[in-house]
């Protein structure tokens, strides 16, 4: 059955008609996840299918590393340098993808990006030395700034009270890559060997797999997507019901807003440690443990595939917490449960037995990546004019995290695997903690209530137009989502206007 619509972001009431319910942004404010309805559950499962052919493309090198540095002669500091290659490249990445949603829309500007950095995954099957192998990790790495537009394009689609819920699946959906690719490569690996080819040349023909994948995922994208629920940018832009905003405003107002910066840190320390662990895992099981390449690939595989149901899980939990206790509840369920990963991630390295290993890593998992699906729980309502810009200042320090942390404890030999992620989950408990400082004048924090002020999500979102902005009806979407985010009062919060 359709439901009717209102369309039209600049003050227009062009009626449309959707098949799942809508608030009056025209987000949708139910998630079914089977459901492939246009254009919300069509724009959720293109955005994770493609963030998950990124991710593959990305990681697929670790698995099949103990080949690949037999056949380029890497040295452990080479292996190191790549790997921070890797996530180094996309912290510029995502912190442009942001913008560029925000000013195009994130149909286009994730479908470009993915298009550009595939021939880096192609290229990958001719490089002959390690400084090659860098390159070709550092430009493939480009393309996980597609997580930025996939959270841009769930937070564009539905509404408030199951946000959270549809960023942590989209994003978990797509992290799973990093689990696949353990599985995929050696597979593919072992399947090119088995038609003939010596094993150095099996791991170069392997990565027109995840190749192909990546091209394709992002000409669906253009093919099918939709960038907002009323329509694409383009046509908005040129039908005048969405106005252009001023680049130069939409992100002072974004990295202006202390409460992105705490996120982008926090984010550093339980994304990060994801990105971190996908990147060492294998490896480290392979030689700590004496497995051979496929045991270890299992192994390390089941660390990103619980993204299947983790990721998601803490999304869940966000609206879940935020449906009893509002803003505050998502707050404190994220430092508990990003906490007790950094404390599971610290003991991981002090396990010498591979039995109490793997199930501590498991454990470790679960709770990290929910931490992540939790993180972009909160994102969506810092900002609703610089959205895009606050979604890549936390995406970007997602890789910040991961690139300090694989520099200070996993380049060269100066600290042991298993000391390097003690001493990681250390740096993540305390990289939390400013988690407590998030404050929302409307809501409340994790220690205090709303403002004796009465200030409204209406005072809170249109603070960021000015007064002849407001003139021109250039503030409406905000307008629109003040009103829909009175849901993050919650239950069980006494608000001062109430």
């Amino acid at each position: 059955m359709d439901v009717e619509g209102k369309g039209g972001e600049s003050g227009t009431t062009t009626t449309r008609r959707f098949a799942l319910p809508v608030d009056t942004e025209n987000k949708s404010t139910t998630f079914r996840l089977f459901s492939v309805a246009k254009p919300h559950m069509r724009a959720f499962h293109l955005s994770w299918f493609q963030f998950f052919c990124c991710f593959v493309s990305t990681f697929a090198a670790p698995p099949l590393l103990p080949v690949i540095r037999e056949n380029l002669n890497l040295t452990a500091t080479d292996i190191g340098n790549a790997g921070i290659a890797s996530v180094s490249g996309s912290v510029f990445a995502r912190l442009v993808m942001g913008t560029a949603c925000d000013l195009f829309g994130p149909r286009l500007a994730s479908a470009a990006l993915t298009l550009s950095t595939a021939p880096a995954v192609y290229f990958t099957a001719g490089i002959k030395s390690p400084i090659g192998f860098i390159m070709v990790r550092f430009f493939a790495g480009f393309s996980l700034a597609t997580f930025v537009s996939t959270q841009f394009w769930m937070s564009s689609m539905f509404s408030g009270p199951v946000v959270g819920s549809a960023n942590g699946i989209a994003a978990g959906w797509g992290n799973l890559g990093g689990g696949a690719t353990q599985l995929i490569m050696p597979l593919v690996f072992s399947v090119i060997r088995q038609m003939g080819a010596t094993k150095f040349t099996a791991w170069r023909i392997a990565f027109f797999i995840p190749g192909l994948f990546q091209t394709f995922s992002a000409f669906a994208v253009l093919l099918f997507g939709q960038d907002l629920p009323d329509g694409d940018y383009w046509a908005m832009h040129k039908s005048g019901e969405k106005e252009k905003d001023e680049v130069g405003k939409v992100i002072r107002h974004g990295i202006t807003n202390y409460r992105g910066w705490i996120t982008a840190l926090a984010y550093g320390y339980c994304f990060g440690v994801e990105l971190t662990i996908d990147n060492i895992i294998a490896e480290y099981f392979f030689d700590r443990f004496h497995l051979n390449l496929n045991t270890a690939g299992i192994i390390a595989a089941s660390f990103g595939l619980a993204n299947f149901f983790a990721r998601p899980g803490g999304g869940i939990m966000s609206d879940l917490m935020a449906r009893r206790f509002g803003m505050r509840g998502r707050l404190w369920s994220w430092w508990i449960i990003q906490t007790l990963g950094g404390v599971l991630c610290a003991c991981l390295g002090q396990i010498d037995s591979l039995t109490g290993s793997i199930i501590v890593m498991l454990i470790f998992s679960v709770f990290v990546q929910a931490s992540c699906g939790l993180t972009f729980g909160v994102v969506p309502f810092i900002s609703r004019r610089s959205l895009g810009v606050i979604s890549g200042m936390t995406g970007a320090g997602g890789n910040v995290g991961a690139v300090l942390t694989q520099l200070i404890f996993f380049k060269g030999s100066t600290y042991s695997r298993e000391t390097g992620i003690t001493l990681m989950g250390i740096m993540s408990i305390a990289c939390t903690l400013p988690i407590c400082l998030i404050y929302f004048p409307q809501w409340g924090g994790m220690f205090c209530g709303p403002s004796s002020k009465k200030v409204t999500e209406e005072d809170y979102y249109l603070s960021e137009w000015s007064s002849k902005e407001k003139a021109k009806n250039l503030h409406t979407a905000s307008q629109k989502f003040a009103e829909n985010s009175v849901s993050e009062r919650g239950r069980a919060t006494t608000h001062p206007q109430t």
